[in-house]
C-alpha cells in the first residue's frame, strides 16, 4: 500500500507528460532523426535491385511509416523521462523557449553545426592522445617503438 501511493505520488502529471512530449519532438533529435531515416531508408531501397518501381516505392512508403511509429515511440519515451527529471516550471520554460523564431532557427542550424563538427571531430583521436599524454605523465601505456 505505500509503495504504490510513493509509486503515485512520484509519477509526472498529465502536463508534464505532455511538454515532455513536445520538449522531445522539438529537439535536436527530432531535426536529425528525418534525415537519417530518409539515408537509410534511400540506402536500403538501393540495394533492393530485384524490386519493381512500385515494390520500391512501397518499400520506401513503408520505412516512412516504420520511422514515424519509432519515433513517436521514442518521444513518448524522451518526454516521459524529462516529465520524471524536470519540474513542471522547467518543462514550461523550455518549451516556451522551443516555440520562438530563436529556437527554430537554432534547430535548423544544427544539422549543419553538427555536420562541420563531425568533420573536426573526424580528426581528433582521442585514444591516440589520451595514451601519448599517459605516456608522457607515467611512462606506462606507451606505443611500442618501431
Amino acid at each position: 500500500m505505500i509503495l504504490a501511493l510513493l509509486l503515485a505520488a512520484q509519477a509526472p502529471s498529465a502536463e508534464a507528460l505532455s511538454l515532455g512530449r513536445e520538449l522531445a519532438a522539438s529537439g535536436t533529435l527530432a531535426t536529425l532523426l528525418p534525415m537519417i531515416g530518409a539515408k537509410e531508408r534511400d540506402e536500403m531501397v538501393a540495394t533492393q535491385m530485384s524490386l519493381s518501381d512500385a515494390e520500391r516505392e512501397t518499400l520506401k512508403t513503408t520505412a516512412d511509416e516504420a520511422l514515424k511509429t519509432e519515433t513517436d515511440k521514442l518521444f513518448d519515451a524522451m518526454g516521459k523521462a524529462y516529465a520524471e527529471k524536470l519540474s513542471v516550471d522547467e518543462l514550461r520554460a523550455l518549451v516556451s523557449f522551443n516555440r520562438t523564431e530563436a529556437a527554430k532557427h537554432y534547430r535548423d542550424a544544427g544539422p549543419a553545426v553538427i555536420a562541420q563538427a563531425m568533420q573536426i571531430i573526424g580528426r581528433i583521436d582521442f585514444k591516440a592522445k589520451t595514451l601519448a599524454t599517459f605516456c608522457a605523465k607515467t611512462g606506462k601505456g606507451c606505443a611500442p617503438k618501431p
